[in-house]
């Protein structure tokens, strides 16, 4: 009697691993390479089907995007704001990390759901009572508002990462730096800081990454005086009038520094 396998062999298991990372590739790989035919689209030829790649290709639409006061501010806003931003969340994202996984704090799980509140409620309601707040506080149209708002949403991405991270220290090697003589400070900065700086590191690029690609509070708390790019990207594409080449330049000068600071997390990590 021949017996039958339940269970996928090795070569199927390996096919469909293969099949799975090409799939996410192509994923990955098409909207960019897309992205990147559409901000070369000669203006004069245009892109219409069937064309599988644009007739003509120029650098008319990059040099229309940055002959434009817009787009330089809308950049010097991106980058302006998502570094500030990065700092304030690893600023209070240390310690509150290191309360919640290193001390016994009295209500933690309380302290945590609402530290992820922001994360749980949907952004639309988040968005709409965030705004009016800031809005009726003074803070609309100002960089300091969208800095804040954008650090309000972002925060418990970077606490949820730090806490994780301060979890994982071995309590040994902290009990060794005490009985070898490290006082609080140096504890800190020479065991404790150095044994999460690769939790931290990867925290900030996650929130460089939130705070550049934010949109919906940016909207509401800075704009029109204040206009990132996300925000100049939904001015091409959210119109009557949706103007493809200009918004794909847009979204590749989005992206050029979310992935460079990828690459260098790689690196770094």
């Amino acid at each position: 009697m021949t017996r039958t396998w339940l269970f996928p062999t090795r070569s199927f298991l390996w096919l469909l691993t293969a099949l799975f990372f090409g799939l996410a590739l192509i994923g990955l790989t098409v909207p960019l390479v897309v992205g990147v035919l559409w901000s070369l689209v000669n203006p004069r030829a245009g892109w219409f089907p069937p064309s599988l790649v644009p007739p003509s290709l120029s650098l008319d639409n990059w040099r229309a995007m940055f002959s434009v006061p817009e787009m330089g501010d809308a950049v010097v806003a991106s980058l302006t704001i998502a570094p500030i931003v990065t700092v304030l969340c690893g600023a209070l994202a240390l310690p509150t990390g290191y309360a919640l996984g290193r001390r016994e704090v009295p209500f933690r799980r309380a302290i945590e759901f609402l530290v992820l509140a922001p994360i749980i409620m949907p952004g639309i309601v988040l968005a709409t009572g965030l705004g009016s707040m800031f809005i009726r506080i003074g803070l609309e149209h100002t960089l300091a508002g969208v800095i804040l708002v954008q650090t309000v949403v972002v925060l418990p991405f970077m606490i949820r990462i730090m806490t994780a991270t301060f979890e994982a220290v071995p309590q040994d090697l902290i009990d060794a730096a005490r009985n070898l003589g490290a006082g609080p400070l140096s504890l800190t900065w020479r065991v404790l800081i150095p044994l999460v700086s690769p939790g931290l590191f990867a925290g900030g690029v996650f929130t460089f990454i939130g705070s550049m690609e934010e949109f919906v509070l940016t909207f509401i708390v800075g704009s029109p005086d204040i206009r990132t790019l996300p925000v100049l990207l939904f001015a091409y594409l959210g119109g009557r009038s949706q103007i493809f080449t200009y918004a794909a330049v847009v979204t590749i000068v989005l992206l050029a520094p979310t992935i460079l600071l990828l690459f260098l997390a790689e690196r770094a990590l």
